[in-house]
């Protein structure tokens, strides 16, 4: 592994931030590898990260998660917004990159200097994302991206984790495809902001339209002070309904303003993000542990009947700390 003397951090983080696509990547590629500097790195970005506005946009395999991400960004370039995409994909068992490569999908805006796509491998981390997508985050948004999208692997029921990454949450569903009873399984009703059944031009898509509305209203937010998630439709292959999912991420955002959320679910981010990162630095010291040592004497009284093994997971837990 390169040594920290290696990378120059204060002059990538000041090119990415001019708007260096080369400095960006070479800083993301860092942070996908767990790099001795990432804690420096993370230290420089700090000051400027904050600003991003981050959607996430999640559904099943085949709804068109990617061709709706190409058709959002081409209308937040419209607004003439700087936009960053994230896609987290699944990871090829060969290399452990990125399998799909949704930068291919989302071809027509690879020349765009206001557009920077990164495709990242899950490399077998739950939840639809890729466990450094909160650093990859960080570096976009200190890079000066406006609004960041994060598109999931699409693991169907296992993919709701980007609910705790984004200010708001696309789910984007399909007639046909019995989409309505996934989300109530998956849980994922309760984590949609934004509801999007997409492919309407199929057949179908009212009845589907019909059977979202109708579980949302059997929820807990039918309150007047809580946010209720509209259910829209688009055809994202060919950017209908661009606009009205834009509007409904407008009024999303200022609901949160107004009411207190955006801040609240970023003080949320912020603590599982730490709690995470403390969770492996114990991970880290408890792998160094030797059978000779410590944790051999707690196991040994364990054995013995004489300590419980939660007693004797405190124990480790103290001489660690």
């Amino acid at each position: 592994m390169r040594s920290r003397r290696e990378v120059d951090v204060p002059a990538l983080v000041e090119q990415a931030r001019a708007g260096s696509p080369r400095a960006l990547g070479r800083l993301l590629t860092l942070v996908e590898n767990g790099h001795p500097a990432l804690r420096e790195i993370m230290a420089a970005l700090a000051p400027h990260a904050g600003r991003a506005r981050i959607v996430g946009l999640t559904g099943s395999p085949g709804v068109g998660k990617s061709t709706s991400t190409s058709m959002l960004v081409g209308a937040l370039r419209r607004r003439d917004l700087r936009v960053g995409v994230l896609a987290v994909d699944p990871s090829s068992p060969f290399s452990g990159g990125a399998l799909l490569g949704d930068r291919i999908r989302l071809g027509e805006h690879g020349l765009d200097p206001g557009v920077y796509i990164r495709s990242m491998a899950s490399r077998g981390h739950l939840g639809g994302l890729a466990w450094a997508t909160p650093q990859a985050l960080r570096v976009l948004d200190a890079a000066g991206c406006d609004v960041i999208l994060v598109e999931t692997v699409g693991v169907g029921q296992s993919e709701v984790e980007v609910a705790g990454l984004a200010d708001t949450t696309i789910v984007l569903l399909a007639p046909g495809m019995g989409d309505g009873v996934q989300a109530a399984k998956a849980g994922i009703l309760e984590v949609g902001d934004v509801f999007v059944v997409n492919k309407a031009d199929r057949d179908g898509v009212q009845a589907t339209v019909r059977e979202l509305r109708h579980m949302i209203s059997l929820g807990d937010r039918t309150e007047p002070h809580l946010w209720r998630p509209p259910v829209l439709t688009t055809v994202a292959d060919r950017g209908e309904g661009a606009d009205e999912v834009l509007e409904a991420l407008d009024k999303h955002w200022d609901w949160m303003t107004e009411h207190g959320e955006l801040e609240q679910r970023r003080r949320v981010r912020a603590a599982r993000e730490v709690q995470a990162l403390a969770l492996e630095g114990l991970r880290s010291r408890m792998g160094g542990l030797r059978e000779d040592g410590a944790l051999r004497e707690a196991v040994d009284e364990v054995l013995a009947g004489r300590l419980d093994p939660y007693a004797a997971a405190d124990r480790v837990v103290a001489d660690l700390t």
